[in-house]
Formats: C-alpha cells, structure tokens, sequence
C-alpha cells in the first residue's frame, strides 16, 4: 500500500479484535516508524510507551474516560514528549512538543493501515491519572494515546467519503488566507 492508499484508508477504529495479536515484526515496523519521525530541529522530544498488559490496557481505558474499546486492542501506545527538550519558539512563542509528538503518532497510523491495522487517537483522557498508572515522571507530558490494532471486523477500514469532508473550496487559500 502506498502512502496515499493509507491516507485515504485512515480511520478511527473502535472496535478490535481481542483474540488476535501483533506479530513481532510488524511491531517492529511500527516501532521504526515512530522512531523515524520529523521533529522540530530533529530534537525528537518524545518517548513511547507500548503498553501490552491486558490489565494495564483496561486502566488504561478507564483513565480515558471509560473508553473501553481500548483494552481490546493488544497495544496501547502512549505518546509521551518532553517540552524541556522540545523547540521552544514555534511560531516565534510556543513549544513544539504537541505537534512533535503527533507527527510521529501520525507516522504509526498510517503505518498501521499498511500492516492492516487500525487505530484511534485518544486525547480525551485524565493525563495525571495516567501518569501514575504508568510511572510516568511529573515533568513528562502525555500528549496522546492509540490503541493498535485488528479490527473486528474488515468493513471497519474503508475509504474516505468525500461527502463527509469539507468542500475544498473552504479548506485551501491561495498566497493570502482567503484568496481563492
């Protein structure tokens, strides 16, 4: 699958199929593409943690507000970033470790498209609660959290319905915002 196949193929999956596991070497691949993401200066200020414990995925989801869906998912991961270590003038005022840390999320999820596996971002969740659960250090932010892995079912990755999406009209502006 090509890297536009995976974009159009791209959804959020909530529905996994508990019974079926991750091979070790598509995780590596997974792994790899993490890993191999772009960050700002390359300071690449995050750490991932791949949680496989099937009672600390059910935590996990509980943290996140009871979205239970995620423990079925034989993966977990937890995108965690270091704004210490991140660029601090993003946009000449901000710190990049938000959007560091999504690219390379980003990088996983199409990836796992490829491997034919589904994921959802998670961003709704209580971030010192899990913090605690995974002994995560108070001065390290989670950004965001994915479940990986099959889908319950096949029909559950499908193209993108353009329908659903805005009109391009609205989306894009040629050399100042607004210029059509």
């Amino acid at each position: 699958m090509d890297v536009y196949e995976a974009i159009r193929m791209r959804r959020s999956v909530r529905a996994y199929d508990p019974s079926r596991q991750i091979p070790p070497q598509v995780m590596e691949r997974l792994r790899r593409a993490l890993w191999a993401a772009p960050s700002a200066c390359n300071l690449q200020p995050w750490h991932f943690i791949i949680v496989t414990d099937p009672q600390l995925r059910k935590q996990l989801a509980r943290v996140a507000h009871d979205q239970m869906f995620m423990a079925d998912a034989p993966v977990i991961i937890v995108a965690c970033g270091y704004p210490d270590q991140a660029y601090q003038h993003m946009g000449g005022h901000g710190n990049s470790v938000e959007i560091d840390v999504a690219i390379a999320l980003d990088h996983l999820t199409l990836a796992a498209v490829a491997e034919g596996l589904g994921t959802c971002w998670i961003g709704a969740f209580d971030e010192e609660k899990a913090k605690k659960l995974l002994e995560v250090p108070a001065k390290v932010r989670i950004i965001a959290m994915t479940p990986v892995g099959y889908p319950a079912t096949p029909d559950l990755i499908h193209p993108l319905e353009e329908s659903r999406r805005k009109p391009i009209s609205e989306v894009f502006s040629t050399n100042r915002y607004g210029q059509r």
